[in-house]
């Protein structure tokens, strides 16, 4: 049976020190390295090394003694802890199959934490929580439960807690386990089975204290792994093919795709379907640590990398090809400009290969500007150093700005044609409001004998394949649901690129008919502080134009938590430490994005020109006379083919 942990954590609680107790323990190592020594197993980057951090996941394997039955083929997976990158994190826990969650016992539950067990809450995330540093003076295991049980859920449940009540809190959390707890003859292993059923479920999250620095509890924790953990791996090796990609990295020059087979058996030099089409896999890599080694054959449940793949994270391979879209996005971008003799091209270059590592990056080109999404401002420190010491360019970096979005406010149509010589497609697409926080939706109502169903999934394919721009500053649409209400193809002259034009001006000629709406960012902050600071703190925000929640109140510590805009919040950590003398803990996430407060002047210095946005044209090609010519977005609708009722 194979079993991919994701160990993640707010930065700073111990999750990479826990990481190399479990790796000694387990015989990979044999001795601790600690990351701000510079020598942790899991963080064998330079740049981890040089900043004492995680950067990137990285993942070991192991064999796991499970009492009385085969062992558990273990790939643990560090992630990333700090904020910055937890596009990182979030792409690594695409994959994993249960959670180990490091909470300090010193800081305790922390903004970051909440945001990691609700991933892996909508993921339906088995969790595992290793209560760290409880031999910290002052730290206080007890009053973390509580916040545990407050903040996270009330079925965190302390493993070291005295039998009986153990037994009570097992069987009130498994039904099955329940009758027989009454009964009074339950045994043993029947509070095991128990355990394994409500954690397989989410109905319990078990708790185990100990400090990873001092080797304590980690024993516990293995156990606690061994008996809890469970997969199907061994029974969908039998189905046909598929892999979800999560990382991209480049080893000695050569890009490698890395993925979590899901389903099937993965034999290097096979060919697999993805999105860009069938590819050939050269090699076959098993992953320990930044060491590679070649494999001939891989089975469900086990993560490969493979040289030869050019899919990307996030999306599905093999048998049924898909994306799934980040739950976690930038909301700032900082300008680039290259420093001579590094030019605005070649940097470009450079970042669109940064951009299939880390998809969040975001990389626009406007009027000769570059410009990255970035999560915070250590991320642009780790950019600038990546790219020197990857390609030796040297960069400066502008002011960050807010990452905009666009919507509208009332449903439209818009209608795409894309008809030169020898081609022909056409679409019309409904673009309606959708519900806060849905991106970009699509759904298709059009009639079947109008429209074969591969060119309606090709449509589909388009409307979600890419970030669509806005009309107003050119910032992508989100908040949108795009149905397609009718299409025409041609038996001869139709390709697949036809679909792909005919779709992206029917989005852009709706856009140019609707009302549109500049959306701006909000991050949600959590900050804890003396008392005495809460009202010099609580002043600064409302300057700032934030909405507060009543302050609650933790011993000598005043909590205060809110919602304010990316662009009032972005720089307040550093006020906000000084209004605390550095006595204060700050976390701040994206939050929703919500109707901008000054639509006027951010459409004003935007100074965006639709129509002259080439690569993204509203008006629609036709053919007349054995040639093709363009039609204006104004004048689309005279010269459509298709004809539908009541629109």
């Amino acid at each position: 049976m194979r079993i991919t942990l994701g160990v993640a954590a707010h930065v700073d609680a111990g999750k990479t020190t826990l990481c190399e107790q479990i790796l000694r323990h387990t015989g990979v190592i044999r001795r601790c390295g600690r990351v701000d020594h510079g020598d942790a197993f899991m963080d064998g980057d330079a740049l981890e090394r040089a900043r004492g951090i995680t950067i990137f996941s990285e993942q070991a394997s192991f064999d796991l003694p499970v009492p009385g039955g085969e062992a558990l083929q273990v790939t643990l997976m560090d992630t990333p802890g700090h904020v910055d990158f937890s596009g990182e994190m979030e792409r690594a826990l695409s994959v994993i199959d249960a959670a180990l969650l490091v909470v300090s016992c010193a800081e305790g539950v922390q903004s970051h934490t909440v945001t990691l067990f609700r991933m892996l809450q909508r993921r339906g995330v088995p969790v595992l929580i290793f209560l760290n540093k409880t031999d910290r003076t002052g730290a206080d295991a007890a009053a973390v439960m509580t916040q545990m049980q407050r903040l996270l859920s009330p079925d965190c449940v302390l493993m070291t807690q005295d039998a009986d009540a153990l037994r009570e809190e097992l069987a009130a959390r498994d039904e099955a386990l329940l009758e027989r707890h009454f009964e009074g003859d339950a045994a043993p292993e029947e509070y095991l089975q128990g355990l394994r059923r409500a954690f397989a479920a989410r109905a319990v999250f078990p708790v185990i204290p100990g400090s990873a620095l001092l080797d304590q509890g980690v024993d516990m924790l293995l156990q606690a792994a061994a008996a809890l953990c469970r997969t199907d791996s061994d029974s969908r090796a039998q189905e046909p093919f598929s892999a979800m990609v999560y990382r991209v990295r480049r080893v000695n020059g050569t890009r490698m795709t890395y993925m979590k087979i899901t389903h099937g058996v993965l034999s290097a030099r096979s060919v697999i379907p993805t999105l860009a089409g069938e590819m050939k896999i050269s090699a076959l890599y098993a992953i320990q640590g930044s060491r590679l080694t070649p494999i001939q054959e891989a089975a469900a449940g086990q993560t490969v990398a493979a040289a030869g793949l050019e899919a990307r994270p996030g999306e599905i391979v093999g048998e049924v090809c898909s994306r799934t879209a980040p739950e976690l996005v930038p909301v700032m971008s900082v300008q680039i400009d290259p420093v001579p003799p590094l030019d605005v091209h070649k940097l470009y270059a450079h970042l669109r290969e940064l951009e299939e590592e880390d998809p969040l990056l975001r990389v626009r080109s406007q009027e000769g500007k570059l410009s990255v999404g970035i999560m915070g401002a250590v991320q642009i420190e780790v950019l600038g150093s990546l790219l020197a010491s990857r390609y030796d360019d040297v960069v400066e970096f502008r002011q960050p700005q807010v990452l905009y979005r666009e919507t509208i406010a009332a449903p439209v149509i818009g209608i795409g044609h894309y008809e030169p010589l020898r081609h022909y497609a056409e679409a019309w697409l409904r673009l309606s409001p959708g519900a806060p926080g849905s991106g970009v939706t699509y759904d298709s109502a059009c009639p079947p004998n109008s429209l074969e169903l591969h060119w309606r999934r090709l449509v589909r394919t388009h409307v979600l394949e890419r970030e669509h721009p806005g009309v107003l500053t050119g910032s992508p649409i989100t908040d949108i649901h795009v149905e397609l209400i009718a299409g025409r193809s041609h038996l001869k002259h139709t390709e697949g690129g036809d679909f792909r034009e005919a779709t992206y001006r029917a989005i852009r000629h709706g856009l140019m008919h609707a009302q549109s709406v500049v959306m701006e960012p909000y991050m949600r902050f959590e900050l804890a502080m003396p008392q005495e600071a809460l009202a010099r703190v609580t002043g600064e925000l409302i300057r700032l134009g934030a909405e507060l929640d009543p302050p609650a109140y933790e011993g000598d510590e005043a909590v205060l938590c809110g919602s304010c805009t990316a662009a009032a919040f972005w720089d307040y950590p550093t006020k906000f430490a000084a209004a605390t003398r550095g006595h204060g803990r700050a976390a701040a996430r994206f939050n929703r994005y919500a109707p901008c407060r000054d639509q006027a002047r951010v459409i004003a210095e935007a100074a965006y020109n639709p129509l002259a946005d080439e690569k993204n044209p509203p008006g629609s090609v036709f053919c007349s006379h054995g040639a093709g010519f363009y039609v204006a977005w104004d004048h689309v609708r005279e010269w459509a083919h298709c004809e539908v009722e009541g629109v």
